[in-house]
């Protein structure tokens, strides 16, 4: 495993076992699956797809703006098609003129053959830059904790 990938399964570690704790034993916060929301854009998209799809215990709500090429393959990220088709929101989103569109459109893809509901955003024009990660954050939260 290179030293790229062990810094994906670190940072899960650290988000689930350090961050979450820390920030609910310091802030007024609700502690629960329903009141939580992982979102991230390009390489943070495929680690929010990774670790929220794979933490549905965790999370309800998944967002990936432009996700990168971390992204793990559909059937591998949605491994618990059941517990997906329980979120509250998940979300893949990416402009139509990104060089990394088929890796959402692939995530969106696999998410319609097994029945996810799931918001597929697509940007016309848009590119791998924050007018798109602006939108798709905006429409997110939008959304969130209603």
């Amino acid at each position: 495993m290179g030293v790229e990938f062990t810094a994906y399964a670190d940072f899960g570690k650290e988000l689930l076992g350090d961050l979450i704790p820390f920030i609910e034993s310091h802030y007024s916060v609700q502690g629960d699956r329903e009141h939580r929301a992982l979102a991230g854009l390009s390489m943070g998209g495929g680690q929010s797809l990774n670790f929220g799809l794979a933490n549905l215990n965790t999370f309800a709500w998944v967002g990936g703006f432009s996700s990168a090429p971390n992204t793990a393959q559909p059937a591998q990220l949605v491994a618990d098609v059941a517990g997906a088709k329980k979120l509250k929101l998940l979300w893949v989103g990416c402009g139509d003129k990104d060089s990394l569109f088929n890796i959402s459109e692939g995530v969106h893809k696999y998410l319609d053959e097994q029945n996810v509901a799931h918001v597929w955003q697509i940007d016309p024009g848009g590119v791998h830059d924050f007018v798109v990660w602006k939108n798709n954050l905006y429409h997110f939260s939008t959304r969130l904790f209603r």
